[in-house]
This record gives structure tokens, sequence and C-alpha cells, in this order.
């Protein structure tokens, strides 16, 4: 049984369906990529072994919310050369983790596996979020599942390419 409680995430990134997740917060999104209505918390144990008090986290919901929405300014800067949209609006953005030490992990994807810029993407996204003021660190995961699809584009994105 999941004894997670639920919080509030960042609009931004809850409306896209991306998981923003620190060792407090996650937004998932079910298998068909849309937007899970929930957002947990995990708790955080207030005690470690000995009975040294851990701190909640490093980052107040604000600084994390402040964080998330500049590094997804950052992500709208990254565009895929074969479609004329940002990845973050295109879909390719799964998940940002950030953590309490201001450490960056996002998991992309790519439009096909195959995709010309397969080698060069995760390093513009790695550049493109290093450049966020307060970011220690940045990792750029690539993953293939679920796949990616149409149906994982924002409208913004879709009217950028005609779908409508």
């Amino acid at each position: 049984m999941d004894d997670r409680k639920p919080v509030q995430a960042g609009d931004e990134a809850e409306r896209a369906g991306i998981d923003v997740a620190d060792e407090r917060v996650a937004a998932r999104t079910d298998s068909a990529g849309e937007a899970a209505a929930e957002a947990v918390a995990t708790p955080t144990p207030s005690v470690a072994e000995g009975g040294t008090p851990v701190p909640d986290s490093a980052l107040s919901a604000e600084q994390l919310d402040q964080l998330t929405a500049d590094i997804i300014a950052a992500l709208k800067t990254v565009y895929d050369p074969e479609i004329p949209s940002d990845i973050y609006e295109i879909g390719l953005i799964y998940r940002i983790d950030v953590g309490d030490e201001r450490e960056v992990d996002i998991d992309m994807t790519l439009t096909a596996p195959g995709c010309p810029v397969a080698g060069e993407m995760p390093g513009w996204v790695e550049n493109a979020v290093n450049a966020v003021p307060g970011v220690s660190r940045v990792k750029v995961n690539l993953v293939f599942d679920p796949p990616w699809d149409m149906s994982r584009m924002s409208d913004e994105a879709r009217l950028a390419i005609g779908m409508f």
C-alpha cells in the first residue's frame, strides 16, 4: 500500500504531466502520457539512526517551485530541429528530479530512437539547464519507455506544427 500523501506540484509541470520530484514531491503521468491528478509526498524520516535530527529538505516548496519553473523555461529554449516547437511542449521531457542540493536529473526521450540528433540533444538539454542559476549539477537520461507519440504534445506544439 502506498503511504504517500497528496501535495501540490508546480502548475506548469503538472499541466505537462511530467515528474517534478525531489525526495518530497513527484507529479506522475499515466501510460498514455496524460497527467495524473495527484502529486505525492514521500515521508522523510525526522530522526536518523543514532537519534540525529534529519532536516526535511534543503529547499522550501517555494524555492523548489521557482527552480522548477526556471528549469522548464530553460528547457523551452531547446528545439527539436525537425519540429518547429521546443522539446518541452513536444512532450520529450518525461521527468525532472530536483534534489536537496539542487542537483537535477532529467528523463527525456526522442521522437524516434533513430533521431538524427540523438547523440546531441541530451547535451543541449544539459547545457540549457546548467545555465539556470542555482542548479548545482545536471544529469540527462535518455529513455524510450514509454515510447513518445504525438499525444504527448501540448496544444501550443500542435498549433505550431499545424495539427489544428
